[in-house]
């Protein structure tokens, strides 16, 4: 008899079919102690990736979206088709060690006033990712962004500086979408994820609700995960550049609408104010 799920693992797929499966094996690799399940939502890719997860990883489940739906749908139909008390929202490009998953359960688990909890996150060389922030706002937003600039240029101090944070179990007001954990309660309680951010954005829109629900999000260092960010945007740049643009306005019309139309404004005079989405 099949254990009844603790964790239910949710992965979104969209033409990633070589990275699918290697997030995939990694998550049979890492032989997880918990009771769990998998979901593949698929957005309806062109490569093949649901077939192969039916082909060769028959124990996870498979649901095809009906059309690209975006990252926040996919993910929603992911967590409705799960059962588990904790859900995690798992990016197809990443890489999961063992243990990693055990870890920030147990970690969130054990604080009953938290909804979500991210781990630490690094790319393929190891190098730590800021995968977590303060509530995004025109300061906020600058100041994020600087920091990943400058570390991702090797920049001495700012890397250290990064390292230490990631490396300090702190509460945060969101963690990435590449890997979050939470309640199902919580999650359920808040709405699920805003459906209006096709990708990017979502999941510090997601944890604002969590907030609002008066729960803690935290950041869990002793988990690590690999992600190997920056595919979709390398194949589709284009396409991902519209999609980041859309969501910056969405987000600013929700949480900031004073600066909505600044925001707009600086867009369209950089030439970078992103078409309507097509019907």
């Amino acid at each position: 008899m099949t254990p009844t799920p603790v964790l239910s693992i949710v992965v979104v797929s969209f033409n990633t079919r070589a990275d699918l499966h290697n997030c995939l094996a990694s998550l049979q690799a890492a032989a997880l102690t918990l009771a769990h399940e998998i979901v593949v939502v698929d957005n309806a890719s062109g490569d093949g990736s649901a077939a192969m997860v039916r082909e060769r990883w028959p124990a996870v489940g498979v649901v095809d979206a009906g059309g690209n739906l975006g990252f926040a749908a996919a993910n929603n139909i992911g967590i409705r088709a799960s059962t588990g008390p904790y859900v995690l929202l798992l990016n197809s490009d990443t890489i999961v060690g063992a243990g990693a998953l055990e870890t920030i359960t147990a970690r969130l688990a054990a604080e009953p006033d938290a909804a979500a909890a991210g781990p630490r996150i690094v790319d393929g060389n190891g190098r730590a990712e800021l995968s977590f922030g303060r509530m995004i706002s025109p300061c906020a937003e600058l100041r994020q962004k600087i920091l990943v600039r400058l570390h991702d240029r090797g920049v001495g101090p700012v890397a250290r500086h990064v390292e230490h944070l990631t490396r300090t179990r702190q509460d945060v007001d969101w963690v990435s979408g590449a890997c979050l954990l939470v309640r199902r309660t919580d999650a359920l309680a808040a709405g699920l994820l805003d459906e209006r951010y096709f990708l990017y954005g979502e999941d510090v829109d997601f944890c604002a609700g969590l907030r609002g629900l008066g729960k803690r999000i935290l950041f869990e260092p002793e988990a690590e995960i690999v992600h190997l960010r920056g595919r979709a945007r390398a194949t589709r740049p284009a396409a991902s550049e519209q999609a980041y643009r859309r969501a910056h306005l969405a987000f600013y019309a929700k949480h900031h609408p004073a600066w909505y139309p600044w925001l707009r404004l600086y867009l369209r005079m950089r030439g970078k104010l992103p078409a309507a989405p097509s019907s």
